[in-house]
């Protein structure tokens, strides 16, 4: 096992290398938030290793979309699996170039030192939801919100869309949702396990109970209009090599074997 590992870090310590040589300018990830934690962490060891400085732009899905079509320049795209599939689909990516990297599900946070609800099961969020005094989670409209609309068609399914809403706040973890947990302005609030772990101010009391979580596939891919691919290439490989799995890990993501992106 070990052996295995070490000839794996030596292949990819060698094909940085060579991006070393082939190309030290400055290198664009557009990320979305829920991944970008674990992509700069791993982007660090990529600089070291090749030379590379890299430069991010971390927004909403659409708004990276949109920022792209307008003609900016990305080197790696990092986005949901279902939005670069259309991407794909639209000749915007190089061909055979999307791989998935991690899944991330939805969390419950809560204020430092606030007492941890009962998460356990459907009824209970059912119950939290009705219970407490301000909610936050993510716009389902906001161009970007994948999981907020996963969590407001869980309320709706569970016929407590309108006891709710008064208490409701729609605000990204991008835009400062989070922070008002943190700050006390929200009672409890339901992101992306990845983007609530580094809010500092928060707890993670944990992930949404089986019967009601869904995940989001997060994929990288080298733009159509990348015309230096080889860097691109090598970055993702080290985002999807096993050797990233604590990066992911600890970023609150789970590592997926790396794979053609599904289509």
């Amino acid at each position: 096992m070990r052996v295995a590992a070490g000839v794996r870090v030596l292949a990819l310590c060698t094909l940085v290398g060579t991006v070393r040589l082939a190309n030290a300018a400055e290198f664009r990830v557009y990320t979305t938030g829920a991944p970008a934690q674990a992509v700069k962490t791993i982007a660090a060891d990529f600089a070291t290793q090749t030379g590379q400085t890299l430069s991010f732009t971390v927004g909403q899905p659409a708004t990276i979309r949109q920022r792209l079509a307008a003609g900016e320049h990305a080197d790696v795209i990092i986005l949901p699996r279902e939005l670069m599939t259309r991407l794909e689909k639209s000749g915007a990516l190089r061909a055979g170039s999307a791989v998935d990297l991690a899944r991330v599900g939805v969390g419950i946070a809560v204020r430092d030192g606030a007492k941890q609800p009962d998460i356990s099961n459907a009824a209970a969020i059912r119950a939290l939801l009705l219970g407490a005094r301000s909610v936050v989670y993510p716009d389902p409209g906001s161009g970007g919100g994948s999981a907020g609309r996963m969590i407001a068609r869980m309320i709706r399914t569970m016929g407590i869309a309108d006891a709710v809403k008064p208490k409701l706040t729609l605000k990204s973890a991008i835009g400062g949702g989070v922070d008002l947990v943190a700050g006390g302005k929200a009672e409890v609030g339901f992101f992306n396990i990845s983007e609530i772990v580094p809010i500092k101010g928060v707890t993670l009391v944990g992930p949404l109970p089986a019967e009601l979580q869904s995940y989001i596939v997060f994929t990288a891919a080298i733009p159509a209009t990348n015309t230096a691919p080889d860097a691109a290439a090598s970055f993702i490989k080290m985002l999807a090599d096993p050797t990233a799995v604590p990066a992911w890990q600890k970023a609150g993501m789970e590592f997926m074997p790396a794979a053609p992106a599904q289509k």
